[in-house]
């Protein structure tokens, strides 16, 4: 199963709604820049600060709701910027923080099915406290029931953000079956593309954090279990294909600049 035709027009409507919307909105920076200006001319500035804007948002502008549009068609539901709950009990705390900090020191191994285990056994236990968690990118039910919490990431975090990824796992996790203790939850981190391909993604290992085999899914990995095999493939088609189909208006949009250099 691959995206069918119905969700390829939902994705072309996205991406040309998004980009439209940009061209609409953005501006150059501001900021002074002759040396550079000189050298490459403001055309080409303008699509480098294009390019890094679209970059800082295309998540919550693209991905998101082409998940989301993928997703409809292969669970029972698909949602983006969900609550994954609003308590975590005391006790569960404790558990996520012994879990950090062992794995802070290398004591401890990711190891997702443990971990959540060790959340489950204590979710209801001792106070239950009100916190304020990270929203979930996307929220997945599957037609059995069992939930997927996703945060989508960009292809290069940062090294010290891994720790701040694996506690909002943890902490999603906690929330949820604080709700429900028999859930079946699963919380990952999705990241759209390999930037490394064709070489396997390694982002420092996940810097000793993340259960790279339960916790993590990357490019074919992430879209293909969203919509079925091929599903990652079908998706550049239609990347491409709108591109081609706008191309004339990317150009035009930044042929103003240049004509502003001469």
């Amino acid at each position: 199963m691959s995206i069918t035709t119905e969700q390829q027009l939902e994705v072309r409507n996205v991406l040309t709604h998004s980009l439209r919307k940009k061209f609409e909105k953005h501006n150059p920076e501001p900021g002074a820049m002759p040396f550079h200006t000189r050298l490459l001319g403001k055309d080409r500035l303008a699509l480098y600060s294009f390019i890094h804007s679209l970059n800082t948002n295309f998540g919550t502008s693209m991905f998101e709701p082409v998940a989301v549009i993928i997703g409809k068609g292969t669970f029972h539901s698909a949602e983006s910027q969900q609550n994954a709950g609003t308590m975590i009990s005391s006790e569960a705390h404790s558990v996520i923080q012994k879990i950090m900090d062992e794995l802070s020191v290398s004591t401890r191994k990711p190891n997702k099915l443990q971990e959540l285990e060790e959340i489950r056994s204590v979710c209801q236990k001792g106070r239950l406290n009100t916190v304020r968690l990270t929203r979930v990118d996307l929220k997945l039910v599957a037609h059995n029931g069992e939930v997927y919490l996703i945060d989508i990431k960009t292809a290069k975090p940062n090294a010290g953000s891994f720790k701040e990824f694996k506690r909002t796992l943890l902490e999603w996790s906690a929330a949820s079956l604080a709700i429900d203790p028999n859930l079946t939850v699963n919380t990952l981190i999705a990241i759209p593309y390999n930037p490394y391909a064709p070489k396997p993604y390694e982002r420092w290992t996940m810097m000793g954090m993340l259960d790279t085999g339960n916790e993590v899914r990357v490019a074919e990995s992430f879209w293909d279990f969203l919509g079925g095999a091929g599903t990652y493939d079908a998706l550049l088609d239609v990347f491409e294909d709108v591109g081609i189909s706008m191309r004339d208006e990317i150009d035009d949009y930044f042929a103003k600049f240049k004509r502003n250099n001469d």
